[in-house]
């Protein structure tokens, strides 16, 4: 068995564009959009088919049954040809009785299920939290499951989604979970993100390699766009998207995109293949940034600094407010002294430009909803 999760997982997820809208055709027009587009180049892998995918019943023999309308040719022949494309193939299931669509969910058939993801070539598992029984604790239900994978004879990597419930930090990297959702379900507008992001500062120690704390699939590109109206509400514009896409990076999040990628514009392609931006995100020692306010307006205005294995610092600065404002980073802040004659070279990880040298501090003015993200490194002065 290989070691899964070294970084944070990157892929695309049916859910937030689809929802209840899948099929074998879409998958498949998917995993040619993964190489056509660059995003497999760019670092991409996962290829997740989200709930409803199943029939509303298990065979005879308690098996999970595909829907053969849907996907007419079975889980084993498409996980086969995402497979073909040198991308890695994942699906969903429940710790409850049912999924949140209604479907057969895994509890009471861990083992049994786990072994039939790993006979279809199943690489991703995402494993929900509705129809949980009560008497029985979050805990045990993806202890179960992490075990079962573990024991399946395939290395899947074991995705948890019980959305934040259940002090899920005290425990979630004991149950073998690669990756653990932190927040309830995003949205496709910027004070979703914005909520979403505040909600996780103090909470950085508890994501880190091979456990990252996942803080739910990207928006960028779905300008409001799908056929799931629970996500796609209201759209953001592609200053959001960006700020949304830093900050993900930023706070070691899995990056699974959400859009429709068979129609992506040349901005969210832009935006997704950043590669100084996921750079930042797959740092090998895949360290939690901390943040820093803005002394004026600290609710609104701040910065997440976050040290790299080279020594580098990734620097991402934020305004969440509606109107211009300043940003002024302090270096005494981040551990840099002045009195030591150091400093910091920034590179600008959206231009792709060289900023330029600074002493002491660094200030720039943010645009509402805007970022700025560096790599800064320490030099002499």
């Amino acid at each position: 068995m290989s070691i899964l999760a070294k970084t944070p997982p990157m892929g695309w997820n049916t859910w937030n564009t689809f929802g209840w809208k899948i099929n074998e055709e879409l998958v498949k027009k998917a995993a040619d959009a993964f190489v056509e587009s660059g995003l497999k180049d760019a670092g991409y892998e996962y290829i997740v088919i989200d709930d409803c995918w199943s029939l509303k019943e298990r065979d005879e023999e308690g098996r999970l049954v595909c829907d053969p309308e849907k996907f007419p040719g079975g889980m084993k022949q498409l996980a086969d040809y995402v497979h073909s494309k040198g991308l890695k193939f994942g699906m969903y299931s429940c710790a409850g009785t049912h999924t949140c669509a209604g479907h057969p969910g895994s509890f009471e058939h861990e083992f049994e299920d786990a072994k039939t993801f790993a006979e279809w070539g199943v690489d991703y598992l995402k494993y929900d939290y509705c129809y949980k029984p009560d008497h029985i604790p979050g805990e045990i239900l993806y202890k179960r499951m992490g075990t079962a994978l573990r024991n399946c004879g395939r290395d899947i990597l074991f995705s948890a989604c019980n959305w934040g419930n259940d002090e899920v930090y005290q425990w979630i990297r004991e149950t073998g979970a690669h990756m653990f959702r932190s927040t309830g379900d995003i949205q496709d507008n910027w004070e979703s993100i914005k909520n979403i992001v505040l909600s996780q500062i103090g909470k950085e120690s508890h994501s880190g390699t091979y456990c990252y704390n996942d803080m739910d699939m990207l928006v960028v590109g779905m300008y409001g766009k799908g056929d799931n109206n629970a996500v796609a509400l209201g759209g953001c514009s592609d200053i959001e998207y960006r700020s949304h896409f830093s900050l993900w990076a930023l706070m070691n999040s899995p990056l699974m995109i959400g859009c429709d990628i068979r129609k992506m514009s040349k901005e969210t392609v832009e935006i997704l293949t950043n590669k100084d931006i996921i750079a930042l995100n797959q740092d090998e020692e895949a360290r939690g940034p901390y943040c820093i306010r803005q002394w004026n307006n600290p609710e609104k205005v701040m910065a997440f600094v976050k040290p790299l294995s080279n020594g580098d610092y990734a620097i991402g600065m934020f305004n969440f407010s509606e109107t211009a404002s300043e940003m002024s980073l302090q270096f005494w802040d981040i551990g840099l002294s002045a009195a030591a004659g150091k400093g910091l070279s920034i590179y600008d990880c959206w231009s792709h430009e060289e900023e330029g040298t600074f002493k002491e501090r660094y200030v720039c003015t943010l645009e509402p909803h805007g970022c700025r993200v560096f790599r800064g490194k320490v030099i002499d002065f």
